[in-house]
Order: C-alpha cells, then structure tokens, then sequence
C-alpha cells in the first residue's frame, strides 16, 4: 500500500480543546500536537496571504519527519486572474514555499477554482504548462462543466491530480489523473458508517497511488477526530 497523508485543512482552533488537544495545551503547541496525532495538514492562509519565511521554518521545525503540509494556492492565481497569464504568479507561490520544500515537508499545491468559473480546455492547457513538472499539484474544480474526459486527459498528460472533494452541495467524479490523488470531505457530518466507507474508498486508492485526504475544519473537533480514526485504521499493522 502506498502511503496516506490525513488530515484536515488548518489546527489553530482553542474549541477543539480538550476532545482533541489536551486541555492544557497552549495555541504555540497546537502545530506541535496536531503533528503528532496526523502526518498531514492543509494550509489555507497561503490562499490570502505570503507565509513569512520564518513562519514557515518554525511549522517545519515543529513537525516530525514524516509530516507534510499542503498549501492552497493563492487567491489571484484562481479567483482574480482565473487561470488567465498566471506564469509569473505561479512561479512566484512556488518560491514562496521554498523553506517547506527544503525542509522536505511540502506536498501538492492545490489550485480551488471559483463556482463560477466554467470549463475551458484552451485556458487549463495553459495554465497547466505553468506548473513546475516536479512539483505535485491538484486542481478542486466546483463547477460540473468541468467533470469531462477532455479535462481528465489535459491533466494526466501533465500528472496533475483531480480533487475528489464531496459536500453537502457536490460531488466530485472518483477519476485519477496522476500517480498521487488527493480527497477533500467536506460534508457537515459523517457517520461512524460514512467513515468506515471513506477508510475503504482511500484504502483501494492506496493500492496503486499516494493518498492525501482532508476533512473539514470547524470550530468543534470533529473533523480532527475522525481524521484521526482514518489514519489509525489505515496505518494499523495488521
């Protein structure tokens, strides 16, 4: 089985005290612990703003070997310039990430496109050839147009993955473009029987590809917990 990254899109939540941090446990070490439950973390501020380059040594610092973040690309690559002449911007967040990357700690970028934005093969074949050839990234498409065998093939021939995201509101088609895939569970609320079908879906992906998997943040733990039971039940030697 290949390896599977858990986790959940951020840790900096006092609320998810004490059910998944210790009561006791101080914001300064809310990194550090989350680090020791999950292997993986996706980062959303890198969507609104530049990590100062201490910032991200200390998180690197903080984090065991194994660890991994994963970074959403900024907002002016997907939603203010939409995809269009962003080679400049690309390659400007891909530097910005560089101390993760020396520390051997980063992971895919993941590019989230507004719902609004509607397919256009001659726009993603573009914006494909600006990303790094060996740097891991996932496109999260929200709109359906996109969900199309043209899509599909545009990013194969450049490794890129398709977010498989499921919500409330959409569901994303379980199609693998690239030799890693990347889930993001967004639903409100899962069952103990949700969860257990999740562990099987990543489980057979596991078989042929690296996994990465995220559930939702919120303000009460949850998402942390059950990311918790998926990485124990998927890395249990049995």
């Amino acid at each position: 089985m290949h390896k599977v990254h858990i986790g959940t899109s951020g840790w900096a939540y006092p609320t998810w005290k004490p059910d998944f941090y210790p009561a006791k446990t101080p914001a300064s070490k809310f990194l550090e612990y989350y680090a020791s439950q999950l292997n993986c973390v996706e980062v959303n501020y890198t969507y609104r703003a530049r990590p100062a380059v201490t910032t991200l040594q200390n998180w690197a610092a903080a984090t065991g070997e194994q660890f991994t973040f994963v970074a959403k690309a900024h907002q002016r690559i997907t939603h203010i310039k939409r995809l269009v002449d962003v080679e400049q911007d690309v390659d400007a967040f891909y530097a910005s990430l560089q101390p993760l990357l020396h520390a051997r700690k980063l992971g895919p970028v993941l590019f989230q496109l507004p719902p609004n934005l509607k397919a256009d093969a001659d726009c993603l074949g573009k914006f494909l050839k600006s990303l790094p050839k060996d740097a891991p990234a996932a496109i999260e498409y929200r709109n359906p147009s996109w969900f199309s065998e043209e899509t599909y093939s545009l990013m194969r021939d450049r490794n890129v993955a398709l977010c498989i995201a499921e919500s409330d509101e959409l569901e994303v088609p379980e199609v693998f473009t690239a030799d890693f895939t990347y889930y993001r569970l967004r639903k409100s609320d899962y069952t103990d029987a949700e969860i257990e079908a999740i562990e099987q879906r990543l489980r057979a992906a596991a078989e042929h590809r690296e996994v990465f998997a995220f559930l939702k943040h919120e303000d009460t733990p949850e998402g942390a917990i059950n990311a918790r039971k998926l990485l124990e039940k998927l890395t249990a030697v049995h």
